[in-house]
């Protein structure tokens, strides 16, 4: 771990340039004009040793400020306002707060590990909570995430199109991740689209794709109604046989039927059709390993049962 390189609040101001108007110590504010250089720290070299300097009143700095071991005297600041120049860089907000119900958490900013090999990063810490629920690594993308004036979350974008908008050259993905941190056994599902297909992939099991929809996939190809009935595009159900490349349909007719047809590569035969009465009407041959029994009244092939 880095050893703080200070170990007091104790401050060395230089360059103070008043530009006509000074430090006014028995005023409510105080105004300096100019930039200033603030050297936290005791023994510096070249650098006398100062006690704590307490401002009761107000402060107004007409210029810009670097705080830090390393700001050095002549600062070159350039658009920057506040720097923050040293090699632990922490901004502390402690709420004294200690009546009633008030909000007490206190608060850090934190810029970069302080241990050997450490992450580069920029991280949100919740001391109270002992958490850093926010984190931004050093090398992360531009518009890595964005939150436009809309409220819309862009994750690779500038410009989020949706409340959720995902961008990547490569198949954008979302994983749903149960992690098992709570005795659940962990597993894991993907949501992801590419130029062949939106998939749902099981990342627990082999990576494999129980679901997918292609793209050109028309209105309605798949449709759970309210009731639990599963509506297939134009109400019917296409079984392909991709080795004899014949199509199977099964289909509701208009007149609230039901028929089985094959569409053999463009020539459509219908061989079986349930009707409304239940009647069934079969275009073939039937072949029967077994018994038919027909009751009195009925017919088999023009021939009356009895």
């Amino acid at each position: 771990m880095r050893t703080p390189n200070h170990t007091s609040q104790s401050c060395t101001f230089e360059s103070f340039k008043h530009a006509g108007e000074s430090f006014m110590s028995k005023r409510k504010t105080a105004i300096v004009t100019g930039s200033v250089a603030a050297t936290v720290g005791l023994g510096l070299t070249g650098v006398g040793v100062f006690a704590d300097e307490v401002i009761a009143d107000d402060t107004v700095l007409k210029g810009s400020l670097c705080v830090g071991i390393d700001c050095q005297n002549n600062e070159s600041f350039g658009y920057d306002t506040i720097r923050l120049k040293e090699n632990n860089l922490r901004i502390r907000f402690v709420d004294t707060s200690n009546s009633g119900s008030f909000p007490t958490n206190d608060w850090q900013i934190t810029v970069n590990d302080s241990t050997n090999g450490g992450l580069n990063k920029f991280s949100i810490d919740d001391l109270d909570g002992g958490s850093t629920p926010f984190t931004i690594e050093a090398g992360a993308g531009t518009d890595s995430l964005r939150v436009d004036d809309a409220g819309r979350v862009g994750l690779g974008t500038a410009n989020p199109a949706t409340q959720a908008h995902v961008v990547d050259g490569n198949s954008p993905t979302l994983r749903l991740d149960q992690d098992g941190s709570q005795g659940f056994q962990p597993q894991a599902w993907d949501l992801g689209s590419n130029e062949t297909n939106f998939f749902v992939r099981d990342a627990t099991t082999g990576g494999t794709l129980p679901f997918k929809i292609q793209p050109g996939a028309p209105t309605d190809a798949l449709v759970v109604e309210s009731s639990g009935t599963v509506s297939l595009g134009d109400g019917s159900l296409v079984l392909r046989d991709d080795v004899s490349g014949i199509d199977w349909n099964l289909e509701a007719t208009s007149t609230g039927g039901f028929t089985l047809s094959r569409d053999d590569g463009g020539t459509v035969t219908t061989t079986l059709t349930i009707l409304p009465s239940g009647d069934v009407e079969i275009t073939g041959d039937v072949s029967v390993d077994g018994s038919i029994s027909c009751t009195a009244g009925n017919t088999i092939n023009g021939d009356a049962c009895s």
